[in-house]
């Protein structure tokens, strides 16, 4: 299958260029133009300052520097970011936590970073409405914390939920390990408060459990990587906490015998909270981090997680088709037993991260297809000779082949590359996508028209401009 740039080697991302160039003077008339424009403190050139808050996790290191940081407190903060941003045709790159694993957040020469963190506020949590109006700023797993705290849960659990903010979720439609049964941030937004690029705001959606009044632009906004709108408040809906969780742990031979135990789940009509896979190479670099014993049990590890009134019910069942295909399977029925499974599935990327730089990508495809799925990237691995680590969240189809490159390369190699083609190739192949939680960014752009078809991708293009006509919010991301 051939991709928006045809069948050569791709290139590494070149930098977005200015959306209009700078417009009523140079550099240091349009610093000063934010200066002047915010409060006192909420604006930095100061180069330590830029450096800690221009790249994000993805390991792409865009060249040149931003011209300075923004820092939002206030919806009012946006809107004089956006205003002069507009009128001087300066490209803003949102930014959150810098989580995000797709380049969507790394910020180079001549843009300006608009930080998010500060606004951090939880309005609102209603018990009775079982909804939360939150800021972009807030940590993911405060929120659900405090949602707990109420008797309620927020259930969107990306692996890095602990540093993570509700407004980077939102601008990739974050998924987890929850979202097999929950779905993924999508499913948990009901409404919306938005800055457009002119500073003006809007609000979308509604604080009901229904509501279809006009076009869905809060389903539109999620997952736009901040190229409509800058997210200033959501309102998220909450769910109950369930009455009982219990953990397995299957340890496999093959791959394939832990996807077989997922599928056959399916079939029985469990629908685990959690369904995580780590595949061998991955279990052995997570114990080698953290100490675990995860290998000595079996070569691949899986996750299962049940809760809800049905818990024990669905986990009896589910222990007995793991457990015939299995080496072996752990129960746990406390979060004593159970919280260092879940820290071993979040570690993996940390893990991975002490090994070279990563490249980590998202691709899914249908259910049925994982087994194959996986198998065909460890062919690509050998074919190309790249270091490629699997894991999946294996009840929805996603898996993220976590490519490992030598951090003291300053680009990343072109067999590194080459890899990556092949597994976007493949997910396209299989029934697939390109990215099933992490995003477009600026990493996976050329791809995106091979998914999207020519005619879908030009009117994605027209439908972004009408949000923002100048093009300076995160120029280069996502279309």
């Amino acid at each position: 299958m051939s991709t928006e740039v045809g069948t050569d080697l791709p290139a590494a991302p070149a930098a977005p260029a200015a959306p209009a160039g700078r417009r009523g003077g140079g550099e240091a008339a349009v610093t000063e133009a934010f200066a002047v424009a915010l409060p006192v403190g909420r604006w930095s050139t100061d180069p330590a300052i830029i450096d800690a808050h221009r790249l994000d996790r993805s390991g792409w290191i865009p060249p040149g520097r931003p011209l300075g940081v923004a820092f939002a407190r206030e919806v009012a903060d946006v809107q004089s970011v956006l205003r002069v941003a507009s009128a001087r045709g300066v490209p803003v790159i949102v930014r959150g936590a810098g989580t995000g694993l797709a380049g969507g957040a790394a910020a180079g020469a001549g843009t300006v970073v608009l930080d998010l963190t500060g606004m951090n506020r939880i309005r609102e949590l209603s018990v009775a409405d079982a909804v939360a109006v939150v800021e972009p700023g807030v940590i993911t797993a405060d929120l659900d914390a405090a949602a707990r705290r109420a008797g309620l849960s927020y259930p969107p659990d990306p692996a890095s939920a602990s540093i993570s903010t509700i407004g980077g979720n939102i601008a990739t439609n974050a998924g987890g390990l929850r979202c097999a049964k929950y779905g993924v941030t999508r499913e948990s937004v009901l409404g919306l408060e938005v800055v457009l690029a002119d500073g003006e705001v809007i609000t979308t959606g509604r604080r009901t459990v229904k509501g279809v009044a006009g076009y869905d632009l809060t389903g539109l906004l999620v997952g736009s990587e901040g190229t409509l709108g800058v997210v200033v408040g959501a309102t998220v809906r909450l769910r109950p906490l369930p009455r009982a969780t219990v953990t397995l742990a299957g340890y496999f031979d093959t791959v394939a015998a832990a996807v077989d135990g997922v599928t056959a789940l399916a079939a029985a009509g469990i629908v685990p909270a959690i369904a995580e896979l780590l595949d061998e190479r991955t279990v052995r670099a997570v114990d080698a981090a953290t100490g675990s014993t995860l290998a000595t049990h079996g070569a691949v590890f899986l996750l299962v997680q049940t809760d809800g009134a049905g818990a024990t019910a669905e986990a009896d069942e589910a222990e007995v088709i793991l457990a015939a295909r299995a080496r072996a399977v752990h129960r746990s029925t406390d979060d004593a037993t159970a919280e260092p499974l879940l820290a071993a599935r979040r570690a993996a990327l940390p893990s991975l991260e002490r090994l070279g730089r990563p490249l980590i990508e998202d691709i899914a495809v249908p259910r049925s297809q994982l087994a194959t799925a996986i198998a065909r990237v460890t062919d690509i691995a050998a074919a190309t000779g790249v270091d490629i680590y699997t894991l999946a969240h294996a009840a929805d189809g996603n898996l993220h082949p976590i490519i490992v490159v030598d951090p003291a390369s300053p680009e990343l190699p072109p067999a590194a590359w080459h890899a990556a083609e092949q597994i976007f190739e493949l997910a396209l192949e299989l029934g697939g996508t390109i990215t099933g939680e992490h995003g477009i960014g600026i990493l996976k752009r050329r791809w995106l028209a091979t998914e999207l078809g020519a005619h879908s991708h030009d009117l994605q293009r027209r439908l972004r401009a009408a949000f923002d006509p100048t093009g300076i919010l995160n120029p280069g991301r996502g279309l």
